[in-house]
């Protein structure tokens, strides 16, 4: 099955509970996702940083599509385990993350995402995992 940016793109505007962070889909590759989020003075917490939470939003959407380029939207998946080491702090910057997914089974899935700021910087790096949640019967 193969999983387009347009799909994808389509699906994070569709999708409700992400909608007041504005992420865009920048690309895609099998296992892989590149989103941004635009900066937005709204996103910043006070003292001028963009706040933790759009830092580790992106990453965690990001692993979600990365996973469905490899298993297609009509499977869910829900994140079960996030650590987040902040490294830097970004201000007035659009965030980019590349999410990788690393090992894939049948229930588990386990990658990586990086969140940089526009000149490059890297500020922060995650280990994901998510977890298949099989159809209701």
């Amino acid at each position: 099955m193969k999983v387009t940016l347009e799909d994808l793109s389509r699906l994070v505007a569709e999708s409700d509970f992400i909608r007041p962070f504005g992420f865009l889909v920048q690309s895609c590759a099998p296992g892989e996702c590149t989103l941004r989020v635009p900066y937005v003075a709204s996103l910043e917490r006070p003292g001028g940083v963009v706040n933790g939470i759009v830092i580790m939003g992106v990453a965690d959407v990001a692993m979600w599509l990365a996973i469905q380029t490899l298993r297609g939207p009509a499977e869910q998946w829900v994140t079960s385990d996030m650590k987040t080491a902040f490294l830097r702090g970004a201000r007035e910057t659009d965030v980019t993350c590349i999410a990788r997914v690393l090992k894939l089974g049948k229930r588990t899935a386990y990658g990586t995402a990086e969140c940089r700021a526009a000149n490059g910087g890297l500020l922060a790096h995650h280990v994901v995992t998510y977890a298949f949640v099989p159809p209701r019967s």
